[in-house]
């Protein structure tokens, strides 16, 4: 099972580090593209976690991947995220890296179709033209 940390260390520690203010030292991992939309994707260790989430404003869409295990969320890596526009068309493919992901999509209708260890979970979303939008997907 492949999982990272306590989602509710990781709250802790975005609030720590946006009120000290300090994104310096904070690495974002590489921008990739699938199908010419251009993603982030990771979220592994505390560094590049906090650096994603401090990003996540400057993106249309950001994806927080995570599922209970013993009773804990915890988050995970290793989702298939398939996006599809409104003519059910696929848009985006990709691995998720970590359990954050941003995806630089055009305004429209679209959904997302995340798969975790063969279960999958779907989503309707509508982005808005610079309107940062948060969805959180999480698996039982």
């Amino acid at each position: 099972m492949k999982t990272l940390f306590k989602s509710g260390t990781l709250a802790l520690l975005t609030t720590l580090f946006l009120w000290i203010g300090g994104t310096a030292h904070a690495q974002i991992p590489a921008t990739q593209h699938a199908n010419g939309i251009s993603y982030i994707t990771g979220g592994v260790g505390e560094e590049e976690s906090l650096a994603i989430v401090a990003e996540a404003k400057q993106w249309p869409l950001f994806l927080e991947l995570s599922q209970l295990e013993n009773g804990r969320g915890v988050w995970i890596f290793g989702a298939n995220i398939k996006i599809l526009n409104s003519k059910q068309q696929v848009v985006f493919e990709a691995q998720a890296e970590g359990p954050y992901m941003l995806i630089n999509l055009d305004a429209g209708d679209y959904s997302i179709e995340a798969s975790y260890q063969g279960v999958v979970q779907k989503r309707a979303i509508s982005v808005k033209a610079n309107t940062p939008q948060k969805v959180s997907i999480f698996w039982k």
